[in-house]
């Protein structure tokens, strides 16, 4: 492959995809520098999973929300076939091709998948479908989804959110600090982001250490690439410009950073 972003130096804040993004920025000749934004925690079976999953199984369920793939299917395998029998009554929606995967997996069946794997196209087709007086499970991944949420209560829904995972900080803080530092210092050129977590944190770092507003300047500088409009959101929020490829795609992300910098 050829070397398109030889002398180009790209952060990655990506805590599970890090080693396949930073791989393919390599093969193009990039310089790569690491520092997770966050780490994912699974919630413990005999924790917060467990007593969601007892509410979930509490009452008759009418709609089924999977937002991801490894979200729901954590879920099932911590919870067994009993939640398996317990949604299959139940209509099941999917946020993209993984959720459904993960669906299909369980031995279910979506009634409906999103196209463009937004989560504001699930929530529009739930109300559109007309969910007052209804039951519905909502499998989250780390954020609460909390404007989703409130939307389908305001319609008159009941919501059951479920959390399989939540985020904190990175297990080892130097390596963000360092890329931190490093935008700062104008020695980064692009930074994709995977998740909105990622992309939170990062800035909520910055703050904390009291280099928000230095990070932020020095942030106008430099390509923020999201690989969706979801993980956009907490860059958008802080007016920082950024670019979204076609796909929501991890491929697409990284050939988008090199056309955008090749460009440049």
């Amino acid at each position: 492959m050829q070397e398109v972003l030889s002398g180009s130096t790209v952060g990655v804040t990506a805590e599970r995809k890090a080693e396949e993004i930073g791989d393919m920025l390599a093969r193009r000749g990039a310089r790569v520098l690491f520092g997770a934004a966050m780490h994912t925690v699974p919630l413990p079976e005999d924790g917060e999973l467990a007593a969601a999953t007892r509410e979930v199984l509490s009452a008759p369920v009418d709609f089924v929300v999977a937002i991801t793939g490894v979200g729901f299917r954590g879920w099932v395998e911590a919870a067994g076939d009993e939640l398996v029998q317990h949604l299959a009554g139940a209509r099941v929606v999917a946020r993209g091709a993984k959720a459904k995967g993960a669906v299909r997996g369980a031995g279910l069946r979506e009634e409906w998948t999103s196209p463009s794997e937004e989560s504001a196209e699930v929530r529009d087709h739930l109300l559109e479908r007309g969910v007052a007086g209804k039951r519905v499970v909502l499998q989250v991944h780390g954020d609460p989804m909390l404007e989703f949420r409130r939307a389908l209560t305001d319609a008159g829904a009941e919501v059951v959110p479920v959390a399989v995972y939540r985020w904190t900080d990175p297990v080892d803080l130097a390596p963000l600090d360092q890329l931190i530092d490093a935008v700062i210092a104008g020695e980064v050129d692009a930074l994709p982001f995977t998740s909105a977590p990622a992309a939170t944190n990062f800035l909520a770092r910055a703050d904390r250490t009291d280099r928000g507003e230095a990070l932020r300047t020095a942030l106008r500088e430099v390509l923020i690439a999201c690989v969706g409009p979801v993980t956009a959101a907490p860059i958008a929020k802080a007016g920082l410009p950024h670019v979204l490829p076609d796909r929501a795609r991890t491929a697409a992300l990284v050939k988008l950073v090199e056309q955008e910098l090749s460009a440049r």
